[in-house]
């Protein structure tokens, strides 16, 4: 089998790692990804095909990760409003020339942590990515569960809190408000401006901060109990950002799941923190093209 590209095209980065086929990343480049309209194809399109030129990976099986809901024909992104112009409904093998199928950056990244990360060989897996928002990705006996029009896994606009405050997708309550990025102001009542702040508040001892991010933990924990029940999964993965914060935000989650899970014959749902970082979708997107790809 020959060499793997798997792509991941960012809000701010593109990442690319070259991979060997059985999942050693063998070289690693990033471009910004220069998003702005423009009348021919994307900016960040253009520069993908810059970046391939300078692999010599013409024989490479080619997989991309990008933002949005991909089409069912795997060959581009059918739904991304607002952000990555061009991106709706470009062909990348068109484009490209070449067989390129195309992911969900959070589905492109569990499949990435499940190919070389903290689920390797898992059938059954949650990833749930805690950043400015609150993403995730479902793997259901073996397969990525995408559903009927590509969406599925959307897990942080999952309705979980009485607030009446609306998610970008209009869901009142969702885990994402409770416990994203961008509402730390309002959680906070002005205090703080970002996750980083409060949780570095909370380590100090302040106890209104501690007040705020316990709430949000308890939110996170009851989500997840809810997903376990639903889809029963051996593994749940935490990435983004929020998973610096290692204890503070493991042994309290820890604490809550001991008293909301429901573990029949004492079966305990693994709950661990991403490994493969901001590369996970680079991963995902190799190994989807190296299960897709017709060439050999």
């Amino acid at each position: 089998m020959n060499q793997l590209i798997g792509i991941d095209i960012g809000g701010t980065q593109i990442k690319m790692g070259a991979f060997s086929p059985e999942g050693r990343m063998l070289t690693q480049w990033t471009r910004e990804t220069g998003d702005r309209p423009t009348t021919g194809a994307p900016t960040f399109a253009e520069t993908v095909r810059e970046m391939l030129r300078e692999t010599n990976g013409a024989d490479a099986r080619i997989g991309i990760a990008a933002p949005g809901v991909a089409a069912k024909d795997g060959r581009s992104i059918a739904y991304q409003p607002g952000k990555m112009h061009g991106i709706e409904g470009f062909d990348w093998g068109n484009f490209l020339e070449r067989d390129a199928p195309v992911l969900n950056d959070a589905h492109a990244a569990l499949l990435g942590e499940v190919w070389q990360g903290a689920a390797q060989g898992a059938r059954d897996a949650i990833l749930l990515t805690l950043g400015t928002g609150v993403g995730g990705a479902i793997l259901s006996d073996g397969r990525l569960l995408k559903g009927a029009f590509g969406r599925a896994g959307h897990l942080g606009h999952s309705s979980v809190t009485e607030s009446a405050e609306r998610s970008i997708f209009g869901t009142p309550g969702s885990l994402e408000a409770a416990i994203g990025n961008y509402t730390v102001g309002v959680r906070s009542n002005g205090r703080f401006s970002s996750t980083r702040e409060l949780i570095e508040a909370h380590r100090a001892g302040d106890s209104a901060a501690t007040l705020v991010w316990v709430k949000s933990v308890r939110v996170l924990a009851r989500a997840i109990t809810s997903f376990i029940n639903i889809l029963d999964p051996e593994i749940v993965i935490i990435g983004g950002g929020i998973t610096k914060a290692g204890p503070y935000l493991f042994e309290p989650l820890d604490e809550y799941l001991d008293e909301f899970e429901w573990r029949p014959a004492g079966h305990r749902v693994k709950i661990v923190p991403a490994t493969l970082g901001e590369w996970a979708g680079a991963y995902g997107a190799a190994w989807n093209a190296r299960q897709l790809s017709p060439n050999d």
